[in-house]
């Protein structure tokens, strides 16, 4: 199992801070983030913790996930590696273009 677990359902008010302090109880956390949305600067309503040990992290995805705060149930579980980005779209630019 990973050491780094993924949050979601977080209010907007969650800051990494809180997020760390949530998670303290299970272990020592080596990161907590809330993922930031690059234009308007909120919360995008998840992020990620980084526990030190497999034991620790099991512990808390068993002691957070589905745990209300500030009135939403949070989404914890194992990270997945983050899929590659397909390029896609926009104005090209490519070999073919006209």
């Amino acid at each position: 199992m990973g050491k780094k677990l993924y949050v979601g359902n977080l209010t907007y008010s969650v800051s990494d801070d809180s997020l760390q302090q949530y998670f303290s109880e299970f272990g020592t956390i080596a990161s907590a983030k809330v993922i930031m949305d690059r234009d308007s600067g909120r919360s995008k309503g998840f992020g990620f913790v980084e526990m030190s040990s497999d034991a620790e992290a099991k512990a808390a995805i068993t002691g957070m996930n589905g745990k209300v705060i500030d009135g939403r149930g949070m989404t914890v579980n194992e990270a997945r590696p983050m899929e590659p980005r397909t390029s896609g779209g926009g104005y090209g630019g490519g070999r073919n273009s006209y």
